[in-house]
């Protein structure tokens, strides 16, 4: 039999493989037309993925931490003000409310799919609570039908965090299109990603995209440089990663495709195991993009190490919950108590995630075929 080395967690040179000739030629589009500020790649793609996710406007930023940060400060949310984030996510989303000024006020999360409580939103409202930021976790769009009407409610803006739900349908719309604004990431491991740090944001809302399309280059008028109405930073989608995004563009719904059909193979050989289930076992394959296929164990260092020796790499996301940081102490010791999240907590210490990788059309078949030695 044909001996089959470690499936690693990530592997991006099976995307090489595929379309990486024509990233090179686009790359060297650009470096041809010495243009490496803005141009005709940022205008291209911030037209097609807007067209792509549904909304009127795209602007290009230079990761997806800023793409959150901007939107907060363009919608004129800081100092006074407090932004619901979910209990259990990726610490950028915290980071995006703290850098503007606001105060995250955390929500604990499902149990089903880490994403947000929308039966626990009320619990967080105050007079100062300006947002909520809707967290699309691991590629799973969340509630947004019950967290727009609380939004809506209480006339408070709806901000998701796209950065892992590239593609990702809720109701017949893209995620991205859902609420005030979207903010997504480009990071290279994403479903759709870079070569390099890059995001954008979508919005609706043509002075919004104005606003952000300034303090993403100093805070400049448009059409004048020198003149400068908000305090604003640099924060640009550069050519060359648009170059790429513009080739990427057209295959993510296949390779959002491909995930979906690695994840039918994860359920299916998951019956077979006891002690490790998936996130959400009723989860249809076509309700996620599948950005981390993510398991619950009691055991999660034993099975890891099953996993790693069988030959399947693992990782975790996320070990430490924002509410643990250690850059959240202050914030933890003055809410004392109050900052109690048993779910998201569970998930952190239970959860971890397989390999997933649409780029290798002997992916499933290199499982399985390990798979049979998990013991």
């Amino acid at each position: 039999m044909e001996s089959i080395n470690l499936i690693p967690y990530l592997d991006l040179s099976g995307r090489d493989r595929e379309i990486g000739s024509a990233i090179r030629k686009a790359i060297e589009e650009v470096i041809s037309s010495g243009r490496f500020i803005g141009g005709e790649p940022v205008d291209s793609f911030e037209e097609s993925f807007a067209g792509f996710i549904g909304t009127s406007q795209c602007v290009g930023v230079g990761n997806g931490l800023d793409a959150l940060h901007m939107i907060l400060q363009g919608l004129g949310i800081g100092h006074g003000h407090e932004v619901i984030v979910p209990a259990q996510t990726f610490v950028a989303t915290w980071l995006a409310v703290s850098l503007s000024g606001a105060k995250p006020v955390p929500v604990d999360v499902l149990s089903d799919s880490g994403n947000l409580n929308p039966s626990l939103l009320s619990n967080a409202l105050t007079p100062k609570t300006s947002a909520v930021i809707a967290v699309h976790l691991h590629g799973r769009p969340a509630d947004m039908t019950d967290i727009k009407a609380f939004t809506d409610r209480h006339g408070l803006a709806l901000i998701e965090d796209a950065a892992q739900a590239h593609g990702a349908m809720y109701m017949g719309k893209r995620i991205g299109s859902l609420g005030h604004a979207a903010a997504f990431s480009f990071y290279p491991t994403k479903n759709l990603g870079a070569l390099g740090d890059a995001g954008c944001v979508t919005t609706q809302d043509e002075h919004l995209a104005t606003r952000i399309r300034s303090l993403a280059s100093y805070g400049s008028t448009s059409g004048d440089k020198y003149s400068h109405r908000d305090k604003g930073w640099n924060s640009r989608l550069d050519p060359v990663q648009a170059a790429a995004l513009n080739v990427m563009l057209p295959h993510l719904d296949h390779w959002n495709q491909r995930r979906q059909s690695i994840a039918t193979l994860y359920f299916r050989l998951l019956r077979e195991v006891s002690g490790l289930s998936p996130l959400d076992p009723n989860l249809g394959v076509n309700s996620s993009v599948w950005h981390h296929f993510v398991v619950k164990t009691q055991s999660r260092d034993a099975w890891r190490d099953r996993f790693f020796k069988t030959g399947i790499e693992t990782d975790i996301h996320y070990p430490i919950a924002p509410f643990e940081q250690e850059a959240y102490r202050e914030e933890k010791l003055a809410a004392s108590l109050s900052w109690n999240f048993p779910v998201a907590k569970s998930l952190s210490n239970s959860v971890f995630s397989l390999p997933v990788n649409p780029y290798d059309d002997r992916f499933e078949e290199n499982l399985e075929q390990i798979w049979k030695n998990l013991k």
